[in-house]
């Protein structure tokens, strides 16, 4: 069966090498079409704070601004991974929860007009008490991320396939660690 593989075990030539390594290669940030727009996004200084009020209308006047929004010109619609966890808005309108949390966005007809609108939106922030480490943010008392769910906890879900007692008298080695993705935000 190994003979009849063409590609499994075999060295395959990637047919983009050349032009990438030569700078030939076209990525989607290379394309320029006519009319294109060029959209920025502000994001949060805060790990977590209130939003008091959000200001795009200086943004807004500017000549080759197109479009600057924030949360309160949406619909309100929030989503997440499942349908069950749909609790993050696109554009948040009550509070921030980490630093560089998207809170507002602006389209422009190029990159430096979108970048100075991002100057000119005003953001009223009041910084609230803030969590870093999952653990703490699960204790009675943590400061909530978002104040409907009791200790941080959006769901909880417990899976055990097997019988798990009994595998682990029976392994040969059993090691309990605490894991961290590189992900993940330091203070």
């Amino acid at each position: 069966m190994q003979n009849e593989m063409k590609i499994v075990g075999k060295r395959v030539v990637r047919s983009d090498t050349l032009a990438k390594v030569t700078g030939q290669a076209r990525y989607t940030a290379d394309l320029k079409m006519p009319n294109m727009l060029v959209a920025k996004v502000l994001r949060s200084p805060h790990a977590h704070a209130k939003i008091n009020r959000i200001d795009v209308s200086e943004a807004l006047k500017m000549p080759g601004v197109k479009a600057a929004i924030s949360g309160f010109d949406g619909y309100g619609i929030k989503w997440g991974v499942f349908r069950y966890t749909q609790d993050h808005a696109m554009l948040p309108t009550d509070k921030v929860r980490y630093i560089g949390e998207d809170v507002a966005a602006v389209a422009a007809v190029d990159e430096e007009t979108a970048i100075e609108a991002l100057s000119r939106i005003k953001v009223d922030y009041e910084p609230l008490p803030a969590v870093y480490d999952p653990i703490e943010a699960m204790q009675d008392g943590a400061p909530l991320i978002h104040d409907q769910y009791k200790n941080n906890i959006n769901i909880h879900v417990n899976i055990e396939e097997g019988e798990v007692d009994k595998a682990m008298e029976s392994a040969f080695l059993v090691r309990e660690d605490t894991f961290k993705s590189a992900g993940e935000a330091t203070p």
